[in-house]
């Protein structure tokens, strides 16, 4: 691979890395990962996040709400996200969006706090994280009515909606991001929906702790394996690996302006 990976979903402040944080950060080398942004759930424990994106010239982070803690921590007002948007360690708005699978806030709640993220997002110009489960259509309908006040960008994160819901993001400029879940056997519908995806529209993340790739699936997940799901990709699409690897880290760079490319390792990605 003659080209670094981005990982551009983790959430590096949580306990999975703290024991293994050399190891972690090595082995994400490794594999060729220049990059990592880890993701802000809580503003509650955001402190955490940035002391992690503090420890590495190519660490960055993003601030905002997750649905799930939106009942408790939910936003009404875009105001304390910009405020603290000037920080150059945050690139990005969220994860924010709507998680009617569980159910853990009320949808209300999750809705009021989706559209403040967008407003702090349309202030600063920094790209929303958009998470959406089971919500395909609330989770459209509010990006497009939102868009239509005036223009902002963003990716859908970890997809795993329908072709539909990807389209419509697509046409309001957003980005599509895959996961591991595109390595699952299971997930023949999202690698369908993915083939109408143009490549620049592309990222790649891992989400971890959580969804670890094939052949990693059922251990914790770490930025390195996203060297898995880029193989992937590469496999949907018909490119080479270093294909994928170039182009999904050049869309990285365009949608996180933010992101200082001279910041990225080159570490082993030229082996």
């Amino acid at each position: 691979m003659n080209v670094a990976l981005v990982d551009s979903h983790c959430h590096l402040d949580y306990p999975e890395f703290a024991e293994d944080w050399t190891g972690v950060m090595s082995r994400a080398r490794t594999a060729g990962v220049g990059m990592m942004v880890s993701i802000g759930v809580k503003l509650s424990t955001f402190d955490q996040v940035r002391d992690v994106a503090g420890r590495a010239d190519n660490i960055y982070c993003t601030i905002g709400v997750h649905p799930h803690e939106a009942g408790n921590e939910g936003l009404s007002s875009p105001d304390i996200l910009i405020a603290k948007s000037d920080d150059p360690k945050i690139i990005g708005i969220g994860e924010s969006g709507l998680d009617y699978f569980y159910d853990n806030a009320p949808r209300e709640a999750q809705q009021q706090s989706f559209r403040a993220h967008i407003a702090a997002c349309r202030a600063t110009g920094l790209p929303l994280v958009v998470h959406t489960r089971d919500a395909d259509a609330d989770t459209m309908d509010i990006l497009e009515e939102e868009y239509a006040k005036g223009a902002f960008p963003g990716l859908i994160h970890c997809f795993s909606s329908s072709a539909e819901l990807a389209q419509r993001a697509l046409k309001i400029g957003f980005y599509i991001s895959c996961s591991g879940i595109i390595t699952f056997n299971s997930a023949k519908a999202i690698r369908d929906a993915l083939i109408d995806v143009p490549l620049d529209r592309l990222l790649l993340e891992t989400d971890a702790p959580y969804l670890a790739p094939i052949p990693k699936r059922g251990k914790p997940n770490e930025p390195g394996y996203v060297s898995f799901t880029a193989a992937k990709l590469a496999e949907i699409k018909g490119v080479s690996a270093d294909d994928i690897a170039r182009i999904t880290t050049d869309n990285f760079f365009t949608l996180f302006s933010r992101a200082d490319r001279s910041n990225l390792d080159i570490g082993n990605a030229g082996s």
